[in-house]
Order: structure tokens, then sequence, then C-alpha cells
């Protein structure tokens, strides 16, 4: 890290905001939203992209709500849609993303053949 400013401050900074997030100081993180030290390209855009939607980002580190739960049933979704690639409409489709969220009960074995 030593060996380049530039990689040293965009490092710096990242700490410092991860720093900032979990302490929830929105002062500490618009400081370094704006700052103007010279980081690389990435960091830069990533900065700029904070300072865009920066409303967003202090709500985030303020409020305790989290899109987490419907993050996870996404992905469930998508791994679904990736290991049944083929089913033969979108209602069995929907079928089986409600029997892996327990919302529909799979049918029991038929009673007529058990005497």
């Amino acid at each position: 890290i030593e060996c380049d400013d530039t990689l040293t401050n965009s490092y710096n900074l990242l700490q410092d905001f991860f720093t900032a997030l979990d302490k929830h100081d929105t002062k500490a993180m618009k400081k370094i939203i704006n700052s103007k030290e010279k980081v690389g390209n990435l960091m830069h855009k990533t900065l700029l992209t904070f300072r865009h939607n920066l409303k967003a980002v202090l709500n985030g580190a303020i409020l305790p709500y989290s899109n987490g739960c419907l993050e996870g049933f996404n992905r469930k979704i998508k791994q679904i849609e990736r290991t049944a690639y083929g089913y033969s409409n979108f209602i069995n489709l929907l079928t089986r993303i409600r029997l892996e969220e327990n919302r529909v009960k799979e049918k029991g074995p038929s009673n007529l053949l058990i005497a």
C-alpha cells in the first residue's frame, strides 16, 4: 500500500468510511464522501455515486432497516430458475417457488392404494 499515494489514500478513505458506517456517524461520512484527496478511478466513481445519492446513503447508515430478507428471497428464486431451467410453463415455476417457501404443502400419498 505504501508504494503509491493514490492507493494509500483510497484504502484509508475506505477504512474510514467503514468505521463511520459502523458508528452511524453521518458527519464523518459526509466529510469522507466530499473529500478532495487523490484517489483511484473506481473510488472516485464510487464517491461521485455517493454524492449523487447522499440522502439515501446517510439514511442507510442511520436507519435500522434492511432489505436483506428481500434480497435472500430474490436469490432463492434465481437459484430455482437456474436449477429448474426449462419448466414447461410459468405456473409450474410459481408452484416450485411456493413449495420452496413452504406456502403450499406437497400433496400426500393417495389413500386409494392402501388396503
